[in-house]
């Protein structure tokens, strides 16, 4: 089999007609790990964009969010870092058990899928991605964004219910990418999180890394907790048990701390108020788009499934309040936008918000690293 990715003579080897369909990664294995994402060619974001946007021209527009600005007389010096939060949806579950009872199956399907999945990613150009549900990892997402300058880490569940899909691409698992021309890997850690000492289905990792125009350290997590009602007290569990992780990483707070996560808990949870009152001095950066900077968004998920509609806050950045400020967030899409058979749609690939954030590093010399 011919396994080059081509050049950039190639239209991006028209990478996303040509990036592997489920049936084929497993016999593409080899051709997969022999591929070196440093010696591919650079892609041009914009290039990638118009490719997706040819690819979506059937589709309608993707919906128009904004970013609203919370910054608070902060005065920097420096470029904002912007940190975007996803659950992506794994194209197994959404073809195979998700039921979405109002969604046809026909927008859902991946060759486009994750062209609305890129057009998302490109129209926020985050420093930081941090992704749930990850399927395509190895034939999609990582020989893809590596050729857009980010360095890429990918830890499956060890258990995934995508295996249980027929014709599946894998495990889905959580993914994390950065800007290798803005920041440096320090240190990083996948973490196989435990409930009353048993080893779990649910993953996280933890990278530290240094931001090349401030000198400054600081800690970035993605993570995604159990799933369904009944399981609370285990993603308590779960909870104390990422907290106690990242309190180590950390050096308990010395290090300024990001956590970007599908924690599958509403703000009643007990694991949200762990996060809230952890030692760590975590806040939630979408509790500042509320008038009194308290109350989380409505709903960060919003499907049908047989059961009915379920319509939930679930995800969260969590952040150093000491540590770090908030510039600026993107506002959800509205009610209208989402429209009456709700998500994943022809518009939107996911039943899952991307939440993205502006961060800047607080200026009190006390709290340089």
């Amino acid at each position: 089999a011919v396994c080059s990715m081509g050049n950039s003579t190639s239209r991006l080897y028209s990478v996303l007609a040509k990036t592997l369909s489920s049936g084929a990664v497993s016999q593409h294995q080899d051709c997969l790990e022999q591929l070196d994402s440093a010696q591919l060619d650079p892609i041009d974001p914009k290039d990638l964009l118009e490719e997706c946007q040819i690819v979506l021209q059937k589709r309608p527009p993707r919906f128009q969010r904004n970013f609203v600005n919370l910054k608070k007389n902060t005065a920097s010096n420096h470029r904002p870092i912007r940190v975007m939060q996803w659950n992506i949806l794994a194209q197994a579950l959404g073809e195979g058990k998700d039921n979405f009872v109002q969604c046809p199956m026909e927008a859902l399907k991946w060759e486009e899928r994750k062209c609305l999945i890129l057009e998302e990613i490109l129209a926020y150009k985050p420093d930081i991605l941090c992704l749930q549900e990850v399927d395509h990892y190895f034939d999609t997402f990582e020989p893809l964004l590596s050729r857009l300058g980010y360095q890429c880490t990918f830890f499956p569940k060890p258990w995934s219910p995508c295996l249980d899909v027929e014709r599946n691409n894998g495990p889905d698992g959580c993914a994390l990418f950065f800007l290798k021309e803005r920041f440096e890997l320090v240190s990083s850690a996948n973490i196989r999180l435990t409930a009353m000492k048993l080893k779990t289905n649910q993953v996280a990792i933890a990278q530290t890394l240094k931001c090349h125009e401030t000198g400054r350290l600081f800690c970035i997590a993605v993570t995604h907790l159990k799933a369904r009602t009944g399981w609370e007290r285990f993603r308590s569990a779960q909870g104390c048990d990422l907290l106690q992780n990242l309190k180590n990483i950390t050096q308990g707070a010395k290090i300024p701390l990001i956590v970007c996560g599908d924690f599958n808990a509403e703000p009643t949870e007990e694991v949200y108020r762990e996060f809230s009152n952890s030692s760590l001095n975590l806040n939630s950066a979408y509790k500042l788009l509320s008038p009194d900077g308290q109350s989380e968004p409505p709903y960060t998920t919003w499907k049908i499934r047989p059961s009915g509609e379920c319509r939930h806050t679930l995800d969260y950045i969590w952040y150093s309040q000491h540590a770090l400020n908030v510039n600026s967030a993107l506002g959800l899409l509205t009610e209208e936008q989402i429209g009456p058979n709700r998500l994943p749609s022809f518009n939107y690939p996911s039943d899952h918000l991307s939440l993205v954030c502006d961060f800047s590093f607080n200026q009190d010399p006390d709290r340089l690293l």
